[in-house]
């Protein structure tokens, strides 16, 4: 018998199977893709949503990465541009478009603003109204403490209006304020002047003054040297009376002259108490209105040269020497 037939036979059989789930390994893959497209988009949105200076800083920062370092500054760009990171567009408007301009923001902007101004307003105007109320109780116990002005009490009249605080000096029958149909003022109205203008020049408002006559007309009629002349010219004595004793000049906004057409007695223009001197100590609304009437004002009317009064003798007028009525 051979060797052959004494040897074991052997048969393999191989077991064939699905590989279970392959170690995980495309899971691995899969998360590092996602996480790649996550940056990828994330980055793609930094872009978009910043402005063109602070690109222009970014690759500013990688050309010359040493800058800061050598310059100084706390960002790229910085040492040479108010806008850190770089670019010469200050107001970050190029290539981008403002949230304000989107209409739905827009709305919201205004309708805030519009609830907010006024109460803004409304309080700004209290402010002033309670200070001038402070300065009229000043002015009232100066004239009450003050021997000069305190016999002058019934012809210094306060009160508030919508321009400010009215101060009104005006004329008793007996005891008038200028010499009759001249703007030379009596001596005690330079002291009521005075005594005003120092507490005037205390407060940051700024003043008017008008000159007022009664209805009485000139000889001479309303061609010649007039009541609105008259008028005028108290009022810039009145002025040149407030300077002298201390005030600073220019808190003087407006000086005018408005002869008899606004009557403090209406029912008698005659009277004596429509001869006056007012005096506005403006609050901020009236002051921002008159300076914008000036403001839009032609400018020839600027350039026009003054008419010289008929009352002065350098003028050569003919109704220098007219007799006035009593004023």
């Amino acid at each position: 018998m051979s060797d052959d037939s004494q040897r074991p036979i052997i048969i393999k059989r191989i077991k064939k199977g699905h590989g279970g789930a392959h170690g995980g390994a495309w899971k691995i893959a899969y998360a590092d893709f996602v996480t790649a497209m996550m940056a990828f988009f994330l980055l793609m949105w930094l872009l978009s949503s910043t402005t063109k200076a602070t690109l222009q800083g970014i690759a500013e920062y990688f050309r010359t990465p040493l800058k800061v370092a050598l310059m100084g500054g706390s960002g790229s760009g910085d040492s040479s541009s108010v806008i850190k990171g770089g670019g010469t567009d200050l107001t970050k408007s190029t290539g981008q478009v403002q949230m304000t301009d989107r209409p739905e923001i827009k709305r919201t902007v205004n309708l805030q603003a519009s609830q907010t101004a006024p109460q803004t307003d409304h309080a700004r105007e209290e402010a002033e109204k309670k200070k001038l109320n402070e300065l009229k109780n000043k002015i009232g116990k100066l004239i009450e403490s003050s021997p000069t002005l305190k016999q002058f009490k019934k012809q210094i009249l306060l009160d508030i209006t919508r321009d400010g605080l009215r101060i009104q000096i005006v004329d008793e029958k007996n005891r008038p304020m200028f010499d009759v149909g001249s703007a030379h003022l009596k001596d005690y109205t330079k002291a009521i002047l005075a005594e005003i203008g120092k507490v005037l020049n205390e407060v940051p408002n700024r003043l008017t003054l008008s000159g007022h006559t009664d209805a009485t007309p000139y000889s001479g009629g309303e061609m010649g040297y007039s009541n609105w002349e008259l008028s005028s010219d108290r009022a810039n004595a009145s002025r040149r009376e407030l300077i002298k004793s201390g005030m600073d000049d220019r808190k003087i906004l407006r000086v005018v002259g408005l002869s008899s057409s606004i009557q403090f007695d209406k029912d008698d223009p005659y009277n004596p108490i429509n001869r006056r001197i007012s005096i506005i100590v403006m609050n901020k609304q009236a002051e921002e209105a008159v300076m914008e009437q000036s403001a839009s004002a032609p400018s020839s009317a600027a350039a026009a040269p003054p008419v010289p009064s008929a009352a002065d003798p350098a003028a050569g007028g003919q109704n220098a020497a007219l007799p006035p009525a009593k004023h």
